[in-house]
């Protein structure tokens, strides 16, 4: 029953990776990935923001710096990926006894902020809700990857390009309802984007720093200028009260 209320509850989530992977799938192709690549990349990631990073990097290096390209991807990947970690320490506070140390281990590779915005709203947190809640987003963040690397070989170049814009305009979706709402964020991502445009249209940074290392710097910087230089959010809403 636990395990089917999951199923049920990760139904929505499951959908949507279906349509926003397809982009990373097409992606993913005008990379240079063949399709079962692209496919490898989602089954044992489940993260987007860190495939999208990652594919980047594979895609702007070369043989000749591929240890470079690696160690760009790892450093990229951990960053962005850091705040699943976080994730996983508030959904401990909420598990129950069924949640041994091998069921976190399984279950934590499910984290994604849509799956633990919806486990956290849980009283109790067990190992075969978490099992059954992961089931759909995990096959539909596949199956959509799939769909996308394969028409990313059959549909014309024009349509595939408009495609595969999808994806950063799923980012985009996620982080300007939250920028209305905070100010503190909206700074941050205002940092983080003149960053990264200054990475890349400066010739001495552009040539210089690759694109996974200008990715690290940006995230780096512009959280560090929001953790001491911003009010945290619960500082501003107490002053917009």
């Amino acid at each position: 029953m636990v395990f089917n209320k999951g199923i049920k509850d990760g139904l929505a989530i499951g959908l949507g990776y279906l349509s926003v992977s397809f982009s990373f799938g097409i992606m993913a192709v005008s990379q240079g990935l063949s399709w079962w690549q692209a496919v490898m990349v989602s089954l044992f990631n489940l993260t987007s923001a860190g495939q999208v990073a990652a594919v980047g990097i594979m895609g702007s290096v070369g043989a000749a710096s591929l240890s470079g390209g690696l160690i760009e991807m790892a450093v990229s990947t951990f960053i962005i990926n850091l705040r699943y970690s976080l994730m996983g320490i508030s959904l401990s506070q909420k598990t129950d006894e069924t949640m041994t140390t091998p069921a976190r281990l399984v279950t934590g590779f499910a984290i994604t902020d849509e799956i633990f915005g919806v486990a956290s709203s849980q009283e109790k947190v067990s190992r075969n809700y978490m099992l059954g809640l992961a089931v759909l987003p995990i096959i539909g963040w596949t199956l959509g990857t799939l769909l996308g690397a394969v028409c990313g070989n059959i549909l014309p170049d024009i349509v595939t390009n408009s495609l595969a814009i999808g994806i950063y305009g799923m980012f985009v979706a996620i982080v300007l309802p939250v920028s209305r709402k905070n100010k503190s964020i909206a700074i941050v991502s205002i940092i983080s984007i003149v960053l990264s445009i200054i990475c890349y249209y400066v010739p001495l940074l552009h040539e210089h720093i690759s694109s996974g290392f200008a990715i690290i710097i940006c995230a780096v910087v512009a959280s560090l200028i929001g953790v001491f230089m911003l009010p945290n959010s619960e500082s501003e809403v107490a002053t917009n009260e």
